[in-house]
């Protein structure tokens, strides 16, 4: 009926909107898409509205920092940036939260909701995983490695620096709305290589490990391995041609600044880079245009100076990306489709099989020694169960990391010894969040991903530019990509800090990457 009706009819801009839901709808159900994911698909009236507030919280010297052994922060070098953008488009609105902090997930998402009234689901919070970094605002910080959802998130009280972050977003919320203006999306893609390398290193027999940065330089002072280069950026521009807002990615973990027994509070390189294209889309005039920075899928990619760079080198390397971005602002290019699309889309990461209960026993015995003789101050503790540990981190710091270990062993050989192997997960659900912004696509995943899933995103996307993002609404911690499952090093075999899942089984994430392309296929 609604062909023959519009065979018949003049192909007004309403019924051309209709139809092309219509086909939306059909495309998005066959990609397994939520039926609220589908409305907000259907949402676009091809009318883009867009606002954005930044600013900065200041942390305080003495509070607790992420730090395995209770170290406090020493030095605050620099207050951590919140970027709050608020998209419309038509009945649909999402709101984005791009800050320097990691946790407070399900805080952020009550604040947004109950001010802004719009879904949880259209609330994405995105970490930079900058490592130098405050307490989470809501409460004592969750544990250092952990699995989703955090637990009993009601109880959390909010921490001196969770009351002023938590008192300045409430305050943007409260404005985004009377903010809101018309933009057209533009966007470009610089490169950049000089401040990270690929931290998943291969030994002569095959077997893996953490390139740490005492590793990294026996291979060459610039070494960088195979490492994401891709700086894009995407721009908000008024009817006037002003920029208004932007966003910025790359991939590497932040931690130029970072020591974990010895914290300093700094931004580190991303909110360096993020806040010299705010000061270059001004133009020299009034204050700067707010940009959010994502971070890119990096699992296996560090910035380099783990450790040992501090904060003039963060701050260098900072500048380093920032400029890369500037020279890709010269070839801006606006987007030919109008409009945004956003869902939350299906995916089940495949787990695998627990190990022999004969090789568990031997692997806990290996710990309980480890974590003897880190405890005596032994020097020689740098290897154990295929972990690796720098020597910058003292001995009782690598113990502590074991002890976060030996916890999973211990529950996978209860498992086994008792004949209840088989009730452990099969798949860890996992949904994607997907969103079209012009021509541009970005799949936001709650993980830290291997750089692999990113680049299996991007080759498949039928959109021209498209940015893969972790550490999007929380994280299930290192998810790999189908070519390093089954690998020891602590990024391949993070199962074994979760509480608890199995090791995970080829494809692993590279389904992530395929249920977001889907859902970009089923917007167009």
């Amino acid at each position: 009926m609604i062909k023959n009706r519009f065979r018949s009819a003049k192909m007004d801009n309403t019924r051309r909107l209709f139809l092309q839901s219509s086909v939306a709808a059909g495309a998005a159900t066959a990609a397994g898409l939520s039926w609220s994911g589908i409305a907000n698909a259907l949402g676009s009236s091809e009318k883009l509205e867009v606002a954005a507030i930044r600013f900065g919280t200041t942390a305080d010297v003495g509070d607790t920092g992420s730090s395995r052994v209770g170290a406090k922060i020493g030095e605050v070098a620099s207050p951590l940036k919140t970027t709050a953008m608020l998209f419309k488009d038509g009945a649909t609105q999402v709101c984005l939260v791009a800050w320097d902090i990691g946790g407070s997930i399900e805080y952020t998402k009550d604040l947004v909701t109950r001010r802004l009234g719009i879904p949880r689901e259209n609330v994405l919070v995105f970490s930079s995983h900058n490592h130098s970094g405050a307490p989470t605002g809501a409460g004592d910080p969750p544990p250092y490695f952990y699995s989703i959802p955090y637990e009993a998130p009601e109880k959390r009280k909010l921490t001196g620096f969770g009351k002023r972050l938590f008192g300045q977003l409430d305050d943007a919320l409260k404005r985004l709305p009377k903010m809101l203006e018309p933009v057209t999306v533009w966007h470009a893609e610089g490169s950049e290589d000089r401040i990270t390398y690929c931290r998943k290193g291969y030994r002569a027999d095959g077997s893996t490990f953490f390139m740490r940065e005492e590793d990294r330089v026996l291979y060459g002072k610039d070494f960088n391995g195979d490492i994401d280069r891709q700086a894009p950026v995407v721009v908000f521009k008024n009817a006037s041609g002003r920029p208004v807002a932007g966003l910025v990615q790359f991939t590497g973990h932040p931690v130029t600044s970072y020591h974990p027994e010895k914290p300093v509070v700094h931004g580190d390189w991303p909110q360096v880079a993020t806040d010299i294209v705010g000061r270059e889309l001004a133009g020299g005039s009034g204050d700067p245009v707010p940009v959010g920075f994502l971070q890119g899928c990096c699992g296996d990619v560090n910035s380099k100076e783990m450790f040992v760079g501090g904060v003039e080198r963060a701050i260098e390397f900072g500048e380093m990306l920032g400029s890369s971005y500037i020279s890709a602002l010269s070839n801006l290019t606006a987007s030919d489709r109008p409009g945004m699309n956003f869902t939350m889309a299906p995916a089940d990461v495949p787990c695998g099989e627990l190990p022999s209960a004969q090789v568990l026993r031997a692997e806990i015995a290996e710990m309980k020694d480890f974590i003897k003789r880190a405890d005596a101050g032994d020097e020689n503790t740098i290897t154990c169960v295929g972990l690796n540990f720098p020597h910058a981190l003292t001995p009782k710091y690598r113990g502590a990391l074991i002890e976060a270990v030996l916890p999973w062993s211990e529950w996978a050989l209860d498992l086994q010894v008792t004949g209840r192997a088989d009730t452990a997960m099969k798949a860890i659900d996992m949904p994607v969040h997907v969103m079209r912004l012009g021509d541009v696509g970005i799949l936001g995943l709650s993980c830290e991903p291997f750089q692999g899933i990113g680049r299996r995103f991007r080759e498949l996307s039928p959109l021209p530019l498209s940015i893969p993002c972790g550490y999007t609404n929380g994280s299930h911690g290192y998810i790999t990509d189908s070519p390093n499952t089954g690998d020891r090093e602590y990024m391949s075999a993070f199962y074994r800090y979760t509480k608890f899942r199995p090791p995970l089984a080829k494809p692993a994430g590279d389904v992530l990457a395929d249920s977001g392309v889907k859902a970009l296929k089923s917007f167009l």
